[in-house]
């Protein structure tokens, strides 16, 4: 499934949300490999810089975890308990 980019707004955000939205749907569960920056690259049809800028902020974000040598996998989320927030 590509995305058409909007060029008039940072396109590594684009991806990264493009990203974001396949982890929220299930499309990528927990645990499951995310594309690689050549992937990104050639799917969206973006420099690898610009793939690999998505990556980092999905990284930075929490959603994916890096690990060398394999890729990028979809990050467990915390799970929220019911006393969060209560003292």
């Amino acid at each position: 499934m590509s995305l058409e980019l909007d060029r008039t707004r940072p396109v590594w955000r684009q991806v990264a949300a493009a990203i974001a939205t396949r982890i929220a749907d299930g499309e990528y569960p927990v645990g499951a490999r995310v594309p690689s920056v050549v992937e990104l690259s050639t799917e969206f049809g973006i420099a690898a810089s610009t793939a690999q800028k998505a990556l980092g902020h999905l990284k930075a974000e929490g959603l994916i975890r890096a690990e060398v040598d394999l890729g990028s996998f979809v990050a467990e989320r915390p799970a929220k308990s019911a006393g969060d927030g209560d003292a």
